[in-house]
């Protein structure tokens, strides 16, 4: 029989190194896709993305023979629910944010994304009851106060960074309490979400306002793209979080609203006033403030761990 090759834990790390900063780059990376996709208004989109990625989802269950999981969540109605809610609250999120980006606001989408771990903890505090460290108290007061200051810059609220944020970190919030794997939690959501789609693609083609088939192949295959780069990123998450420890992931998380900003700022040639600079200058030094909490507070557990000695448990009682 032969003997089970053991990965070493190095070459996982750095596996799961990869394959994070894939995912994370392939997000941060999504504002040069959706213009593409042209005339496409952003509904169309949207439905696009949620019906294509049904099919992405179940073509790499069936390729994985992955169904056990299905039938068992079929029996728990409450899963099913917050399942419902969280698809709901993902394809608000998919679709300012396609609608963000197509509308020339690329900067503010990466600000939603930024603003998203401070939302986080709004959320654990006032839906958990989290307590919150000293640390965080102050990273949460610049972020509310970096919102006041956006608010100047922008001569509105930031709703579309605000949105995206809320919205992202209420469907964590959910997943969370789900508690099903990514690829399964995808595939179940893309199911939520497929019969709304399909309908709203089918008026638009019997209305004549589709513009799947109407505009060559090539958008066609773009459109119907939308489902395997909205997996592919996923599978990569998913690969880099059994591999990576959650500090280094949560550092990871930062890769995409930058590149979404510097595309912003270079590519798309968004302007930005000096009160935006600020605003985004706090927001950076609030989550310079919670990443450096987050491993001040890592380093002090694993410490404490190695200081406190491991007692040995009782030698089991032998079987009459």
């Amino acid at each position: 029989m032969p003997q089970r090759v053991r990965i070493p834990a190095g070459s996982e790390a750095g596996t799961g190194l990869w394959f994070g900063v894939a995912a994370y780059g392939i997000w941060g990376l999504f504002p040069l896709y959706w213009p593409l996709l042209e005339p496409s208004p952003a509904g169309e989109i949207l439905a696009n993305r949620m019906a294509w990625s049904l099919v992405a989802a179940v073509g790499i269950l069936a390729a994985r023979r992955h169904w056990a999981w299905l039938r068992p969540l079929l029996r728990q109605p409450r899963r099913l629910a917050l399942s419902a809610l969280a698809a709901a609250v993902i394809a608000v999120n998919w679709g300012v944010y396609i609608w963000g980006v197509n509308s020339g606001h690329v900067v503010e989408t990466s600000l939603g994304y930024f603003i998203n771990p401070l939302v986080t903890i709004g959320f654990g505090v006032l839906l958990l009851r989290e307590r919150l460290r000293r640390l965080q108290w102050v990273a949460v007061g610049i972020g509310a106060a970096a919102v006041a200051v956006l608010t100047v810059g922008y001569g509105r609220l930031p709703w579309i960074a605000l949105t995206l944020a809320l919205s992202f970190g209420l469907y964590g919030l959910l997943k969370k309490k789900v508690a099903l794997g990514g690829l399964e939690s995808f595939a179940l959501e893309a199911g939520f979400l497929f019969p709304f789609a399909l309908a709203y693609l089918v008026y638009l083609s019997v209305s004549g306002h589709a513009t799947l088939t109407s505009h060559g192949a090539g958008h066609g295959a773009l459109l119907a793209l939308t489902g395997p780069i909205t997996a592919v990123p996923l599978l990569c998450f998913g690969a880099a979080a059994v591999r990576l420890p959650l500090s280094t992931m949560g550092l990871l998380q930062y890769l995409a609203p930058t590149f979404q900003f510097m595309l912003g700022i270079v590519y798309f040639h968004e302007t930005m006033a000096p009160a935006r600079w600020a605003g985004f200058a706090l927001v950076w030094a609030a989550l310079v403030l919670l990443t450096w909490d987050a491993l001040h507070r890592l380093r002090t557990d694993r410490a404490a761990r190695t200081r406190t000695p491991v007692r040995p448990e009782p030698a089991p009682v032998p079987a009459d």
